[in-house]
């Protein structure tokens, strides 16, 4: 069955896949995977047995992954630019309305905007008017610990 499609058409279709999802997930993943089946391609065309096609696909898509992955995924995200509520991460912003986690209530007042916002300890409340650190956001929330004397 592989022989009446032909094993190059098949190579083709899936570097255009790989190629595919690449583009709308961006992570870096699939494009290796393209690499790989375009040297299977290029064998597949000078009628390279199937094996040595599939284990050719393998290593150089290994290869591709493993050595130059690392080195772009640093590339590109030196030159990500961070949102705005990234840079909230580290910031000292003033709480406006009671933290309490078992209640799921809690509001901080950061760069003019108000945010809705937990303590990292579930079991400290913080009250209204204390300074927190923003350690992480967790989907719409900031996750913040009180500062040391808690109005610094």
């Amino acid at each position: 069955m592989i022989e009446n499609i032909g094993l190059p058409v098949i190579w083709i279709a899936l570097i255009i896949i790989f190629l595919l999802v690449e583009m709308v997930t961006v992570g870096l993943t699939t494009i290796w995977l393209a690499g790989g089946a375009l040297v299977a391609f290029l064998l597949s065309i000078v009628h390279a047995p199937l094996a040595i096609q599939i284990v050719a696909f393998l290593v150089v898509s290994f290869v591709l992954i493993y050595f130059t992955r690392p080195w772009a995924t640093k590339y590109i995200n030196s030159r990500r630019t961070k949102t705005n509520a990234d840079s909230l991460i580290g910031q000292v912003v003033k709480v406006t309305e009671e933290i309490n986690n078992s209640e799921l209530k809690g509001k901080v007042l950061a760069n003019g905007i108000d945010w809705s916002a937990r303590s990292a300890d579930d079991q400290k409340k913080i009250e209204a008017g204390k300074m927190v650190k923003v350690l992480r956001i967790e989907g719409v929330k900031l996750i913040v610990e009180p500062m040391e004397d808690g109005n610094k």
